[in-house]
């Protein structure tokens, strides 16, 4: 239980992904991001498999920080990318906005150290508390997968119910830039993690 307790408490708390659905959902791409949702919950299983089975073997402590650094770049490419939209709400047919696809919700929580901090503690610490083991951790793995791809789809709900209630594009424009900069923000955090690991290695040589 206090599995999926934990990992319900850190995925649907506001961070990078789930800040590209609340997006998503405000600009009336609710239905349109579905591959979205499905990438970020494939990149959870795979984690969680590759971590649930060898442990530290595929990719050690030590080398977290360079995922957030990466993770940061690719988050500042996409905060780049929401921040400049511009949402017209009288698009002509053959000219759709463009919407978040599978790989982006694939590479954007791959490269996501909050969901390091989802998986690492479950597969060092408690799948091993909890007795799990072969086809266990594969069938729990995929429960917290599916919650993880429900939780931009939540955000990209509750979008889509305030999007009804907004008529005016500016209003979503500014939306786009908000949500921009919340992305920014989480990039910087994540290049603050990178800096504080290099900062520590650097003061035990």
């Amino acid at each position: 239980m206090e599995i999926f307790l934990y990992a319900f408490s850190v995925m649907y708390s506001p961070g990078p992904v789930n800040v590209m659905g609340l997006n998503a959902g405000l600009t009336g791409q609710f239905r349109r991001t579905a591959g979205f949702f499905v990438g970020v919950g494939g990149a959870m299983f795979v984690l969680f498999i590759l971590f649930g089975y060898t442990g530290e073997a595929i990719i050690s402590k030590a080398a977290l920080p360079y995922l957030a650094l990466a993770g940061g770049l690719y988050t500042s490419y996409l905060a780049f990318k929401v921040y400049t939209a511009r949402v017209q709400l009288t698009q002509s047919s053959d000219a759709p906005a463009k919407a978040l696809t599978f790989w982006n919700g694939f590479l954007i929580q791959a490269l996501n150290p909050k969901g390091m901090m989802v998986v690492l503690p479950i597969t060092s610490v408690m799948f091993p508390a909890a007795h799990l083991s072969g086809a266990s951790i594969a069938a729990v793995s995929a429960l917290i997968a599916l919650g993880a791809a429900g939780a931009p789809g939540l955000y990209a709900l509750l979008g889509a119910v305030l999007g009804k209630r907004i008529s005016k594009e500016v209003y979503f424009n500014l939306f786009n830039r908000l949500m921009g900069i919340a992305l920014a923000v989480c990039a910087a955090f994540m290049f603050h993690d990178f800096y504080i690991h290099i900062q520590a290695n650097a003061g035990t040589l």
